[in-house]
């Protein structure tokens, strides 16, 4: 062998097949990751950082249902992640390339050195805080004083004062909810005096509160400390003026970042660069759910990235059950197939079931005869059919793996005997 064809062996990528990538290792992704392995899936999650995500920086943690005491974030998830270990989850700690779909419905999931066939993909990704950029920033991150939560931290701040930099819904709504606990809340707004982003009835109960102060006109110039962040300096928009705030804490509520730049052009995304799915977690692309912060979605919390993790897993786990049912049974065989959809609610559907009953032991020998309840199968008969049936029950004709017809009204005993007869001469 030459020289050169060694090396292109070498740099051939290794080719692991699995059912499910989960794609990020925060709330979501680990509560997928449990779902998905307690359905007894092959299961890979990839995380490029920190397994547990932007939870691991929050210290208190007191609205996740559960526990009686206030939990540390990073405690939190080191359970989630050995829960999901329980189940036997593998965990890739690499970065994703990329993402391409093949033509067998399989996805290629790409990394450096190994690429992963899978059957499905749950993107969860998650997001970051948008930062000021202004100096010493990085040195305070999260649990050194600067949070990007109020829910998730307020109770640390009780009696103390803390800085809110933002003007819009999220900012004064947060900054509100901190003068709960808080003994000032002042808030760093870079409009003129009496201008706020925030919705109408935000801005008349923070402009009524009397722990909320504002400072007009500034933008964040430094951030200073020793261990934790003791003081922020603002800088006047208009005048340049250096304005010192003395504080315990500060919340950034300047936007969010979606992690999506690797999904562009392979799902539908919002403006803003969320992933749309539906109440399924399902995107537009068929086998690809998205979880938690990642989405288009109302509220970002532990709690709210746990109940789309678990719906993502469980859509995907159905998705997984159904495909390899309609190629393996529904369509693969060689004796043609008279499928049969049915309502167990609708007693003309129940009526039937005598007929279907008598032909499959009538043309055992012949025909296959299946049985496909709505309730359970919505997406066998979406893939089947193209759409579901106008009416019900309906008979679904497959000869050598191909759908030929789809009968669903006028369904009487005769007509399916005589659908039957039909499919055996063809």
């Amino acid at each position: 062998m030459l020289i050169t064809e060694r090396k292109a062996k070498a740099m051939e990528k290794k080719t692991l097949d699995y059912d499910v990538a989960i794609i990020g290792g925060g709330a979501a992704g680990l509560t997928a990751g449990i779902y998905c392995g307690r359905a007894r899936l092959k299961t890979i999650l990839f995380e490029k950082s920190l397994v547990g995500g932007l939870a691991t920086y929050t210290d208190e943690i007191e609205n996740y249902p559960g526990f009686a005491d206030p939990q540390k974030g990073i405690e939190l998830m080191r359970k989630f992640e050995a829960q999901a270990k329980r189940f036997g989850v593998e965990f890739k700690l690499t970065d994703v390339k990329g993402v391409r779909l093949l033509e067998d419905g399989w996805k290629l999931v790409e990394t450096f050195r190994v690429n992963y066939r899978v059957k499905a993909v749950i993107i969860a990704t998650g997001g970051k805080p948008r930062l000021t950029g202004a100096k010493n920033e990085e040195n305070f991150l999260y649990d050194k004083g600067i949070s990007f939560c109020a829910t998730c931290d307020a109770a640390y701040y009780t009696g103390k004062e803390v800085l809110v930099v933002g003007s819009g819904d999220a900012a004064i709504e947060e900054g509100l909810f901190l003068t709960k606990f808080a003994r000032k809340v002042k808030v760093s707004v870079i409009h003129d005096e009496g201008i706020l982003d925030a919705n109408k009835v935000a801005q008349e109960q923070a402009f009524a509160n009397p722990k909320m102060e504002f400072i007009w006109n500034t933008m964040v110039e430094e951030y200073q400390g020793e261990e934790r962040l003791e003081r922020v300096i603002l800088r006047h928009t208009k005048t340049g003026e250096l304005i010192p705030v003395e504080v315990d804490g500060a919340f950034l509520f300047i936007g969010y970042l979606p992690d999506t730049g690797l999904f562009e052009g392979l799902i539908a995304l919002n403006e803003q660069g969320y992933i749309i799915t539906n109440e399924r977690m399902e995107t537009n692309v068929e086998g690809i759910y998205a979880a938690g912060d990642v989405r288009e979605k109302y509220l970002r919390q532990v709690a709210t990235a746990v109940g789309d993790g678990a719906i993502a897993a469980v859509a995907a786990e159905h998705y997984i059950t159904g495909s390899d049912y309609l190629q393996n049974q529904l369509l693969a065989g060689e004796k043609p197939k008279l499928i049969y959809v049915w309502e167990p609610a609708s007693q003309c559907c129940r009526e039937l079931l005598p007929v279907i009953e008598e032909l499959d032991g009538k043309y055992k020998e012949k025909l296959d005869i299946e049985k496909v309840d709505v309730y359970k199968s919505q997406f066998l008969i979406n893939k089947l059919c193209g759409q579901m049936p106008e009416a019900l029950p309906a008979v679904i004709s497959v000869v050598n793996g191909e759908v030929k017809e789809v009968a669903c009204t006028g369904l009487t005993g005769e007509k399916l005997h005589r659908l039957a007869l039909e499919l055996l001469n063809r």
